[in-house]
């Protein structure tokens, strides 16, 4: 058994990929970072000790080592994190400095990859977490660069915090608001599809066809209504049928990309500390 993590800004989510296996299972857990401790206790209490360990880490370095000290104090071995790269599997990195991109976005657009055939159209993968990032993929494999905004929660926080008057709203995107509640989650929503329309615009400009787009993460529900209506106000409706595409944990489904090609060349996965 293969323990798969992604220790994002606000939650630990993990996944558990038996060894030999086609793809991912579909079982994930999510912890609170505040309380590691139920990480310990998960994985003594599995009925098979992982033997291995991988992951992406963006919540910093102490995180990433508390982390991995429980692993190793569970399953007695250390944890391999994923950094991004020039080239990881067949996805090449556009980045100026590669290692500058945040790991769950690459493993997250590595595990979009692996759901493509070998002939694909671009697509955008779109995660809305404690940060958004809206990043794009051309039909060649390549990484062609991204977007970073406040995540609708922090959005609406930091007008909570940040002036005298506004409360922490929790009101429904509307054209014409007619309250507080709704402006705010209106004008958030706005930002969000505004966003998302404007890459999917820059993407279908630059390489002529319409990508696909990949959504995930727990501000979704909140902006998929909005996301929606301006893309289709946009045209995409005609030109993505399906619309917007949910993918529960990419980053997980990345990992075990990485962890799957690492079976056919060892030398890819290294233990790193963190």
């Amino acid at each position: 058994m293969i323990l798969l993590i992604d220790a994002g800004n606000s939650r630990l989510k993990l996944g558990l990929l038996p060894e030999g296996a086609a793809h991912r299972g579909a079982d994930t857990r999510t912890f609170d970072h505040a309380n590691l401790q139920a990480l310990g206790d998960w994985l003594r209490a599995l009925p098979c000790v992982p033997a291995r360990a991988v992951g992406v880490n963006v919540a910093g370095a102490e995180r990433g080592e508390a982390i991995a000290g429980i692993v190793r104090q569970a399953c007695g071995c250390g944890v391999a994190w994923l950094r991004a790269e020039k080239q990881t599997l067949f996805l090449h990195n556009g980045y100026t400095h590669p290692e500058q991109l945040g790991a769950d976005r690459w493993a997250a657009m590595l595990g979009v990859l692996a759901r493509q055939p070998a002939r694909h159209p671009p697509f955008m993968v779109a995660s809305f977490g404690t940060a958004t990032t809206l990043d794009t993929v051309s039909s060649e494999n390549v990484f062609l660069g991204g977007l970073i905004l406040p995540g609708p929660a922090m959005m609406r926080a930091s007008l909570a915090h940040g002036t005298a008057n506004l409360p922490l709203a929790q009101g429904l995107a509307t054209a014409y608001p007619t309250d507080t509640d709704q402006a705010i989650g209106s004008g958030v929503a706005a930002a969000q599809a505004g966003a998302v329309v404007r890459q999917w615009l820059a993407a279908r400009t630059r390489l002529g066809v319409p990508p696909d787009i990949y959504v995930t993460g727990g501000g979704w529900p909140e902006i998929r209504t909005e996301v929606e209506t301006l893309l289709a106000q946009a045209g995409a409706a005609r030109s993505v049928p399906t619309g917007p595409i949910y993918v529960e944990s990419p980053v997980l489904d990345g990992l075990a990309a990485w962890v799957l090609q690492s079976e056919r060349q060892p030398d890819q996965i290294r233990d790193n500390p963190g």
